[in-house]
Formats: C-alpha cells, sequence, structure tokens
C-alpha cells in the first residue's frame, strides 16, 4: 500500500467511467469494466501508446497540456484535477517529516476558548495532538494520542456513536486520500493505510475507488451515551503551514441538538 501511482490512479477512473458518459457507443462485446485504454488517448488526443506508458509508469513526466487533457477526458471535478497534478509530480517528504509534531499554543489556546464547540487538531500521522474537553466528552476517539480515522473503522462503538456510520466513512476515504497525495510512502502514512486495508473491508473498497475529496464538511450525526441524538455540522481545516488538520463540531443555534450538547459541553468543563 505505498504511494499511489498516476497509472493506478488513471486505471481506476478509467475502469469507473462508461462509453455513454462520455458520448461513446457502448457497443456490445466489452472485455474491460469502463472505457478501453484506446478511448481515453483518443478522448484525450494522445496516442494510445503514449497513454499505455502513462498506465504503465513508463513515462513519469507528463506535461501540464497532457494532464488537463487527461482530466478532461476522464470527467475529473475540480478535486480530482487537482489529485491528478499532486501525484503526478509529487513533493519530496523530507521537508513534511523535518516539521515537529506539535501544536502551536495559540492554537491550544484558541481551541480551548470554544466552550459550545468541540475540536481537536490532528497530525500529519493521523493521530491527535490537541483537543478542547468538550471533543473528547464527544468521543474517547478523539482525545490526545488518539487516531480518529484508525477508529472510524476498527473501533466498534463508533458505529453506534454515528448514526450516519456508512456516509461518514464515505466521506473521510476520500477526504484522506486527498490529504495525503503525494506522501502515502511515508512510513507511518503507508503503515496506516496497509492496517485499514487490511482489517478493515470498508475501507479497502472505499480506498481503491480513488475517489477524491478536498473539501469536508456538512451535517453528521451522533448518538452520545450521556445526552442522547445530536445532529451536529463539522468542518476540516488542513493548517497551511504545518499540514495539521483542525477538525470541529457544533450544534445550529436554535436547533434540537443545541441544549443537549450546551449540557455535554457544562458537563466536559465541569459545571453542570
Amino acid at each position: 500500500m505505498g504511494t499511489t501511482s498516476l497509472g493506478e490512479y488513471l486505471r481506476a477512473r478509467r475502469a469507473q467511467l462508461r462509453p455513454e458518459d462520455v458520448g461513446l457507443p457502448a457497443g456490445t462485446r466489452r472485455r474491460v469494466e469502463g472505457l478501453r485504454r484506446e478511448e481515453v488517448a483518443l478522448l484525450a488526443g494522445i496516442s494510445p501508446e503514449y497513454y499505455l506508458r502513462l498506465e504503465q509508469g513508463r513515462d513519469q513526466h507528463p506535461s501540464d497540456q497532457v494532464l488537463a487533457a487527461l482530466a478532461e477526458a476522464l470527467r475529473l471535478d475540480a478535486d480530482g484535477t487537482a489529485y491528478l497534478e499532486t501525484i503526478a509530480r509529487p513533493t519530496r517528504s523530507a521537508s513534511r517529516k523535518a516539521l515537529a509534531e506539535k501544536v502551536s499554543p495559540h492554537m491550544q489556546a484558541l481551541i480551548d476558548g470554544w466552550p459550545t464547540t468541540a475540536a481537536y487538531v490532528q497530525g500529519r500521522r493521523f493521530t491527535v495532538l490537541a483537543a478542547n474537553p468538550l471533543a473528547v466528552a464527544l468521543t474517547r476517539h478523539f482525545a490526545l494520542g488518539a487516531s480518529p480515522i484508525r477508529a472510524a473503522f476498527l473501533a466498534p462503538d463508533m458505529h453506534t456513536l454515528y448514526r450516519d456510520w456508512d456516509e461518514m466513512t464515505a466521506r473521510t476515504v476520500p477526504f484522506m486520500r486527498s490529504v495525503v497525495a503525494g506522501h502515502e510512502g511515508e512510513p507511518e502514512v503507508a503503515a496506516l493505510i496497509g492496517e485499514l486495508s487490511l482489517r478493515s473491508e470498508r475501507f479497502r473498497t472505499l480506498w481503491a475507488r480513488h475517489d477524491v475529496k478536498i473539501r469536508d464538511d456538512g451535517p453528521t450525526t451522533f448518538v452520545h451515551p450521556h445526552v442522547g441524538p445530536l445532529d451536529l455540522r463539522f468542518q476540516k481545516f488542513v493548517l497551511p503551514e504545518s499540514g495539521q488538520l483542525l477538525v470541529t463540531y457544533h450544534a445550529e443555534p436554535g436547533s434540537p441538538s443545541e441544549d443537549p450538547f450546551r449540557i455535554l459541553a457544562a458537563l466536559a468543563a465541569g459545571t453542570h
């Protein structure tokens, strides 16, 4: 489960397109799932031989024009196109390793100052580096040192905590793929991807789709053991200088979940 290659991504996206999706006749005798290599090459305006070299990894330096043509041929959205460009020109991982895995005191003070917003900061290796009391009260899997993405697929209690576990995991993997783009080969990241692929069929299936989503926010639903159902909104922000991830959860003002979430916040602060 090492670094995702350009060829691997091209094959995965090609397999998910039907001829009719791109204006080609379906035909009656197709021995491959999705589009043929020759069809992608035709749509991208490149030779079949050159496209074959890209899929086989024998040409690893496509031009910007070729990447743009492939993105259009494969009907990639903005996130998919950005991911294609990233894996075609991966950055060196050494610069990321050189950065210390610690949270700025200012960031810690910021999240501690949000009494009714659960927030935690996740490191580049998907381990929680800082969390405020409400995040820890929401689930132990958001506590310092925990790995929320590992727990999402391997911890049994996450199935009962998240009422929308299927939707949550379907969102998580495309966002994870966008975050690790070009850096899947880093030892800790590769180990996590490998472990999840071996131990979770759900993760293995979603990872094999090569879906990408750079922005991740929206509604999610919990059933908390102390305060019951919670309909919350979450947001994930990649911090540009450190590459760390800030994750927040809050209840909409005036919603049925506002009062129970405030009760949970009071319990977390020891004031209830």
